[in-house]
């Protein structure tokens, strides 16, 4: 996937300026794909060269005029046929899983600290998660929301970030509690 169409994706329900696209990356998007701010202004900007994305200014009396973005019919047509794509099988690339290959070499405190740490983050995160699925739903159960929701995309890829989350949580925990298990077993021969 192209960072593109990640863009066009995050356009299709409103006008965003770059700044607020940024923002949304931050919290929504970033569960599937990541980027810089800079990278989603750069991107923007291609996307509009290319015609798959129209700017227009927007006057604004107390701060600086601002661009707002939205996706094109030719847009529209790009995402189209990306979605028509077969997809590509996810893959992990993470440092600690490297660290943690490493754990009968090396010292399981540093890295039972860091398991903690990102237990937490992950824990962070899928709260976040939780509270934007509430926030989406409603009032309406999960099931009513999901038959009868307007959109019910974002709902999707949010629900997918709170059980990657809440993966990263779980392993993160386990791998600590082996690790420490290992430890004062160690430590008293």
């Amino acid at each position: 996937m192209a960072l593109r169409h990640a863009v066009l994706a995050a356009l299709l329900d409103e006008e965003l300026s770059g700044y607020q696209l940024a923002k949304v990356f931050d919290l929504g998007v970033a569960n599937f794909w990541h980027a810089q701010p800079q990278q989603v202004y750069a991107e923007l900007a291609r996307l509009e060269r290319d015609g798959l994305v129209s700017g227009r200014e927007v006057v604004q009396d107390t701060r600086p005029n601002k661009r707002v973005f939205r996706v094109t019919e030719a847009g529209l047509a790009e995402l189209e046929g990306f979605t028509a794509l077969a997809a590509k099988p996810s893959f992990l690339r993470d440092d600690l899983a490297v660290k943690v290959q490493a754990a009968d070499h090396v010292d399981a405190g540093a890295l039972i600290t860091q398991l903690t740490e990102r237990a937490a983050l992950a824990q962070a995160k899928a709260d976040l998660f939780a509270g934007l699925l509430t926030t989406m739903r409603g009032d309406r159960t999960e099931e009513e929301f999901l038959r009868h929701g307007e959109r019910v995309g974002p709902y999707l890829t949010c629900l997918r970030g709170l059980a990657f989350e809440r993966g990263n949580r779980d392993w993160c925990e386990r791998v600590a509690a082996v690790l420490k298990e290992r430890k004062t077993v160690h430590d008293r021969h």
